[in-house]
């Protein structure tokens, strides 16, 4: 087993893998400006993008959670990844060998790592997709031919085909060097009374993650003597595939959700395939399971939708009974997203692929194009369950249809969709809104107390704090432009700070051999050298926060604040010696007064010089 990876290599992997790049195949970054890019927290659910990145320093931060580090830390707090695990995935990425300290620590034991389970689902796909072009697969390509998908689109999607024999896929990644037990957790082989391969005789479609390794397949069945029915079988849950985080299509879809602001969720693979070729370049689709929360968190990262910049998210349903309960749960979780959320639904009930079969391409961007409001089309579906000439059936339809306004929580909608729906039933509008209140106030949950910070972070300083500016101004230049400050760093002690979070930091940068010793990796070597959480991730808000002025920080700039700094150090000490003096006899206590008083005069002296420094008058 391998040992401790050499730290050199590990430099070299945080130097090579930019930090903007690796964040934003998960996140959707915009300029920012200072050299700042920001969007939506990948941690925690939010409204408004507080989540900021440097690439210049190759930190984050998230001004709302707290969270922040380098491009290592990031991809360890999100994926779930140990931390040598991260290395040699980011080490693939940017083309960095890695070698190993022999006698070091070993790496940890408990099933395979992330690595090899993403190179078994990688060497498992070229092996489908080869498979694809054999005689055996003629009835699999033939089903692709039917849809108008020619082995151009079948190689632009990674199609491949799954052999009929027991184990062809087992035998081959053997042969590649792969272990039994790396097959099995990565879900390519089932176990029984032996092991055999877990899809045999099918289409494939690679499933692969918002940075394009692939993590599972989705399998169709095409032979009749298949002795599994179900039409579609997934990968199952392995430590790199969850159903409730994978989209099928998000790799190939993600810089244009991001340019556009607009993802299509369609229901099948196929309907992807045709929606891109259409044109329709945003499209997605959830992989053996409904449209949750979780995959909500992944497209709004992507469209980086929030109050200022608002996208628009588009289901398309079949037009069928199953349909419509899809979009009662896409409504459902409808305020999830700060979006217009909309719905497609093809007159004729076709999905995307048979539309693109029957009317062209032109005729899928045409349903995308005549999308309806999902709140519109999900009342109307409501109350067209009910008679609406009969003066009951208006009120139960106003009934069944109020429980659904009042699941909004966009609260300043409430009142339009009210309006709305009296438009539908044909009744004075604040009969609607009456009902809706009632409905509101039965469906009410009790209050719930909004959590406070505690511990650690608590004790972080207020970064608005007015008193503490230049201590924080002061730091932020160290920690991100540490060469601006060697000329006037020198005389800069622990005293220098008050609030004890901000020794703290000076503690740790001094630890690490102060600016002088400064290098590539400089702020997550601070953060090592912090240890506690709080103080991290105070370090990465130090690391990412912008200057107060718009222009680029100067040596002369970094001198006014670490003069400034000192300056009011120099004022806490005569403020000082002026209450001793206050509280001294200068009759019987001559010579400690006369002390004092020179103390006094001297210190008065150090502070307009260090006044005049920063003001660069000297």
């Amino acid at each position: 087993m391998a040992g401790r990876i050499k730290e050199e290599d590990i430099a070299e992997v945080r130097e090579k893998a930019r930090i903007d790049d690796v964040i934003s195949s998960y996140v959707t970054l915009r300029n920012a400006g200072g050299g700042s890019m920001k969007g939506l927290c990948p941690f925690h659910d939010e409204k408004s993008p507080s989540f900021h990145v440097t690439p210049s320093r190759g930190f984050y931060h998230c001004f709302g959670c707290g969270e922040g580090g380098d491009v290592i830390n990031f991809l360890m707090k999100l994926e779930g990844l140990t931390f040598a695990d991260t290395v040699e995935r980011l080490a693939e990425k940017v083309g960095v060998q890695l070698r190993y300290e022999e006698g070091g620590p070993q790496r940890p034991t408990g099933g395979p790592q992330r690595g090899r389970l993403i190179e078994a689902n990688r060497a498992a796909a070229q092996f489908y997709q080869e498979q694809l072009a054999t005689p055996e697969a003629r009835q699999a390509v033939q089903f692709l031919l039917e849809r108008q998908f020619d082995k151009e689109v079948a190689e632009h999607f990674g199609l491949g085909f799954a052999p009929q024999g027991n184990d062809s896929l087992l035998r081959h990644l053997r042969g590649r060097g792969f272990r039994d037990e790396e097959l099995v957790t990565a879900g390519l082989v089932g176990e029984g009374r032996g092991l055999y391969d877990r899809f045999r005789g099918r289409l494939l479609w690679p499933i692969r993650d918002t940075s394009g390794d692939t993590v599972g397949f989705g399998a169709r069945r095409i032979f009749e003597d298949d002795r599994i029915e179900a039409k579609y079988l997934n990968t199952p849950e392995t430590p790199i595939y969850k159903k409730s985080h994978v989209l099928y299509g998000i790799d190939l879809a993600r810089r244009e959700i991001a340019r556009t602001s607009q993802c299509v969720v369609v229901e099948g693979y196929t309907d992807v395939m045709a929606c891109h070729l259409s044109g329709v370049k945003t499209a997605v689709a959830t992989c053996g399971t409904a449209f949750g929360d979780d995959h909500a968190r992944v497209v709004r990262r992507l469209l980086n939708d929030h109050e200022e910049f608002r996208g628009e998210v588009i289901f398309t349903f079949d037009g069928d009974e199953a349909g419509q309960k899809a979009a009662l749960r896409a409504f459902s979780g409808d305020q999830q997203f700060v979006a217009q959320t909309y719905v497609a639904i093809e007159p004729d009930g076709l999905d995307p692929c048979d539309v693109r079969l029957r009317k062209g391409d032109e005729g899928v961007r045409d349903l995308i194009a005549r999308r309806v409001p999902l709140y519109r089309f999900v009342l109307a579906n409501v109350v067209n369950r009910y008679d609406l000439d009969r003066a009951d059936g208006r009120i139960d339809a106003l009934r069944a249809a109020a429980k659904l306004v009042t699941s909004i929580r966009d609260r300043s909608k409430v009142d339009a969709f009210a309006r709305e729906l009296a438009g539908m039933l044909g009744i004075d509008p604040a009969d609607a809104q009456r009902e809706v209140r009632r409905a509101s106030a039965r469906a009410t949950p009790p209050a719930q107390v909004a959590p406070t910070l505690q511990g650690e972070a608590a004790a972080l300083p207020n970064p608005r704090d007015p008193r503490l500016l230049i201590e924080r101004e002061a730091l932020k230049l160290v920690i991100a432009h540490p060469v601006l400050t060697f000329a006037s760093i020198a005389e800069v002690d622990e005293d220098d700070f008050t609030h004890p979070a901000y020794r703290a930091v000076w503690r740790a940068i001094l630890e690490c051999g102060g600016p002088r010793g400064a290098h590539a990796q400089w702020a997550s070597a601070l953060q090592q050298a912090a240890g506690e959480p709080a103080l991290q991730s105070l370090i990465s808000a130090l690391a990412v926060e912008p200057m107060p002025s718009r222009s680029e920080p100067t040596a002369e700039m970094a001198s006014e604040y670490i003069y400034r700094l000192q300056e009011l150090t120099a004022q806490r000490r005569i403020a000082d010696l002026k209450s001793r003096l206050q509280r001294t006899n200068p009759v019987d206590e001559t010579a400690e007064y006369n002390k004092m008083f020179g103390e006094l005069v001297a210190l008065e002296q150090h502070r307009r010089n260090l006044r005049e420094l920063a003001m660069g008058e000297s």
